[in-house]
């Protein structure tokens, strides 16, 4: 393995921060014709696509009560003791995110405030297929939960036996979700953005998935229909400095490039050195790995550095924007300092990104392609909208009423100067 690249120019980093490309020509025509199907035939269609893409069209689309309740003995118990850990601690973190109300008085007589109002119906959508994400079920609906969601709809592929992942019943058995379908790809997803006979129609979905999934999230959004985000293949960012572990930065890569052929790791290192070290760790821990053949794959798209400034260091990291950023350092805190742009940042050698994937408590639903320079990450704050409220009593009128004539005369609007100018006349008069 070579490819190093040794302190880069700034004017070369835009290519260098490119992602993995994907071909998405005639994608577009391709899942809107699923999505209008969906629309018009409703779980038949969402039957015969799972049937022609994954070899498998359920009879009944809803998965049973008893089918959720059966999966508590039908998981593994170190499963089931690891996803209740999993869960407590995504719940502590979730819960603390919660906004209490806050009411400012802006002028005597003026009080305004925000209150966080839960998306009343909210679509979930779980990856299947060969590696099932019950993780990602613990990440969108926890915090669903502790907003206050009136309605959690749940989409997943089932197997070619008929059967949803078990660790992902389990997981909605414990959180109490009763509304769990049997349906994957962008045809579930054109269930929950519109409706069918059996799934309800939801105000916002989340959850990511394979191209065709995000583009049918794309099209979908564009209809009206709100997303969390349009994340793209998986991606790591490593910063390491002399006091990093190359065994353990090696072990962080592999991790991240097994998520597909697609996924993307980049390291940053301050000296070749540390790189040669890091190279050898990969070489000898790849190929004990069962899926060698797409972190082989995944490692086609990687990028290792040496920029020998710490500034600059940083700086290009920030223009990368990764999804995930571990800064293996024992310095790593105040290093952590200079991050502007990442969606979720480990800190030091005993912080890897597979915890947060799974049980640290914060969320693995984050924005990638770079889109970390403008979004966040899934939060609590993604199942809310923040409606603002003022109470104006007869004090505070005419506090402001002045000011707000003068900028609606300004503006040319004469009704809305009057708004105000008549309540202020029948306080001078008197009459109120």
């Amino acid at each position: 393995m070579s490819g190093i690249i040794i302190n880069p120019l700034r004017s070369e980093w835009p290519e260098l921060i490119k992602r993995p490309q994907i071909s998405s020509k005639d994608l577009d025509a391709t899942i809107l014709e699923i999505i209008n199907t969906v629309k018009e035939s409703g779980d038949e269609a969402v039957k015969e696509y799972s049937r022609k893409f994954h070899d498998f069209a359920p009879e009944n689309l809803w998965v049973t009560e008893d089918e959720i309740a059966s999966s508590v003995k039908k998981i593994d118990k170190d499963l089931k003791k690891a996803i209740l850990v999993a869960k407590r601690n995504i719940e502590k973190f979730h819960k603390r995110q919660v906004e209490k109300v806050k009411k400012i008085e802006t002028l005597k007589g003026i009080v305004c405030w925000r209150k966080s109002v839960p998306v009343e119906k909210v679509g979930l959508y779980v990856p299947g297929g060969s590696a099932p994400l019950f993780s990602t079920l613990l990440m969108l609906a926890i915090p669903a939960k502790i907003a206050g969601c009136n309605t959690i709809t749940v989409t997943t592929p089932a197997n070619k036996s008929g059967d949803v992942d078990v660790a992902i019943l389990f997981v909605a058995n414990i959180l109490g979700l009763k509304n769990i379908y049997k349906g994957g790809g962008a045809q579930a997803i054109a269930a929950l953005a519109y409706g069918t006979q059996t799934v309800e129609k939801v105000d916002k979905i989340f959850g990511p998935g394979n191209q065709y999934v995000t583009c049918a999230k794309k099209l979908i959004n564009i209809d009206g229909v709100a997303i969390d985000m349009l994340a793209g293949p998986s991606e790591l960012a490593v910063y390491a400095d002399d006091t990093c572990v190359p065994e353990f930065v090696a072990a962080d890569l592999l991790s991240q490039a097994e998520h597909g052929p697609d996924s993307q790791v980049v390291l940053v290192a301050v000296k070749e050195q540390i790189i040669d070290k890091v190279i050898q760790q990969i070489d000898a821990q790849l190929p004990l790995l069962p899926r060698a053949e797409i972190v082989e794959k995944s490692l086609l798209n990687r990028r290792f550095l040496v920029i020998e400034n710490e500034d600059q260091a940083f700086d290009f990291l920030n223009a990368y924007a990764p999804e995930h950023l571990i800064i293996a350092s024992e310095n790593a805190e105040p290093l952590s300092e200079r991050v502007r742009n990442a969606g979720s940042v480990f800190l030091g050698n005993f912080s890897p990104e597979s915890a947060g994937d799974y049980a640290s408590g914060t969320n693995h639903s984050l924005p990638t392609n770079g889109l970390a320079k403008t979004f966040s990450g899934v939060s609590v704050d993604s199942f809310v909208k923040k409606i603002t409220f003022q109470k104006i009593d007869n004090k505070g009128i005419k506090n402001i009423g002045k000011t707000v004539e003068t900028m609606a005369a300004a503006e040319g609007l004469s009704a809305h100067k009057n708004a105000v100018s008549i309540r202020l006349k029948k306080i001078r008069d008197g009459k109120i």
